[in-house]
């Protein structure tokens, strides 16, 4: 009869269906625990168990118990990679919304979110980074409220990534949104996105420019080769050709692990976009190379560039900026798709190169004997890197990210 209920089978109450829909992806949560068996998770869980107890031994016995640091080299791993390489890295979102909401680029659009989402996802766990990374986490609000000095760097690269990471929160949430079916919450995200994205463009072109101006407080400190009143302003330039191919470097691993969460009509024009995305990275990079060259003229250290010192930077300055420039160009021309998203990759790991010569490497360059890092720091960096990597997968397997939800079509952003 109708309405009778199975033997054996017992009714889901709202709660449990909400739970089996939006979190388990409309699996049972058996179902689910069997899909998690996978050499990816597993690999994962691996890393996890050794790494956690590593953050909490940091906590537990002090800083001293897992990084090299000391009052000679200040600046760690954690820093390096976390502050450092990750704030250029995740420069994606500020592009990408600049590109479609401010200069009209609309057929980038397909990429928004995803930049968004990078960005974001990129911004919190650098702020995870410094929570492990400071002496005192608790005390990470005190440059911000407590000692009030509009004249330190530090004051404005807290205030400036503390606002930004908010915006970036509000730039994604009509993905949350839209995942939680909530249409007037969205609807009034979406009214505030031209707002958003302009406060978001100001605040990233501060405060990628004050990660550098950090290096301009200690001359002596720097290698001459890279210290140069120009820093700030290579910074944000660096920011935009690392943003730019970390969006290839994205929409190329999802759509290779993760197609089915990509919409279908995004196929067609994927390619294009990272034909423009490299062309605008190549002009990006020669900008670039410019100013690296007249940073040297300015500190005159012409003569430097015959010493070890100068073979890395120069290794650096053609290997990962000049020789990028030139392959995204080639590639653009004979429209070598492939091409663009290996030189991309490469950019990627020019620009973490950089950081971490700059923050561990070339500030360290009057020791003779100096520890860029040890097995328990990067076993925690590697930690950190595999919970970020899970973050991002959840998200984008759960939420409007790559595609669009049919439910809200036509009602724009």
């Amino acid at each position: 009869m109708k309405g009778e209920i199975l033997e054996g089978v017992r009714p889901q109450n709202p709660i449990e269906l909400w739970i089996n829909e939006k979190i388990f992806m409309g699996m049972t949560l058996s179902e689910y625990r069997k899909r998690l068996f996978t050499p990816f998770h597993i690999i994962c869980a691996l890393i996890l168990i050794v790494g956690v107890p590593l953050i909490l031994l940091r906590y537990v016995n002090g800083l001293g118990a897992v990084t090299h640091a000391s009052q000679d080299q200040p600046f760690g791993l954690f820093l390096g990679w976390g502050l450092f390489t990750g704030v250029p890295l995740s420069a994606t979102g500020f592009l990408m919304a600049s590109a479609v909401y401010l200069f009209g680029l609309k057929e980038y659009k397909p990429l928004v979110r995803p930049a968004i989402l990078t960005g974001f996802v990129g911004y919190a766990f650098a702020v995870i980074y410094l929570l492990i990374d400071l002496g005192r986490p608790w005390r990470l609000p005190y440059p911000m409220f407590y000692s009030f000095g509009p004249g330190s760097v530090l004051f404005l690269v807290a205030w400036h990534v503390a606002l930004y990471l908010s915006v970036q929160f509000l730039e994604f949430s009509p993905a949350i949104f839209e995942w939680l079916e909530t249409k007037k919450l969205r609807a009034w995200v979406i009214r505030i996105t031209i707002g958003a994205t302009i406060f978001g463009v100001i605040l990233s072109t501060l405060h990628q420019s004050a990660l550098g101006a950090l290096f301009l407080l200690a001359p002596g400190k720097l290698h001459p080769l890279w210290y140069t009143p120009y820093l700030p302003v290579l910074f944000f330039v660096s920011a935009i050709f690392a943003g730019l191919s970390m969006v290839i470097v994205e929409s190329t691993l999802v759509y290779r692990f993760l197609r089915d969460k990509v919409d279908p009509k995004h196929y067609e024009s994927i390619g294009q976009l990272t034909l423009g995305l490299g062309k605008a990275a190549s002009f990006t990079l020669f900008t670039y190379f410019c100013l690296k060259v007249l940073g040297v003229a300015h500190s005159h250290s012409w003569h430097l560039l015959g010493t070890a010192w100068g073979s890395w930077f120069l290794l650096e300055m053609f290997g990962f900026v000049l020789l990028p420039c030139f392959f995204f160009l080639h590639a653009v021309r004979n429209q070598n798709v492939s091409l663009v998203r290996f030189t991309a990759f490469l950019t990627v790991i020019g620009i973490a190169c950089n950081r971490l010569t700059v923050s561990l490497l070339a500030s360290s360059w009057r020791f003779a004997d100096v520890e860029i890092f040890n097995g328990k720091e990067f076993t925690i960096v590697l930690t950190v890197i595999t919970i970020e990597i899970l973050v991002y997968r959840w998200i984008v397997n759960r939420m409007p990210v790559h595609r669009e939800d049919p439910k809200f079509l036509g009602d724009g952003h």
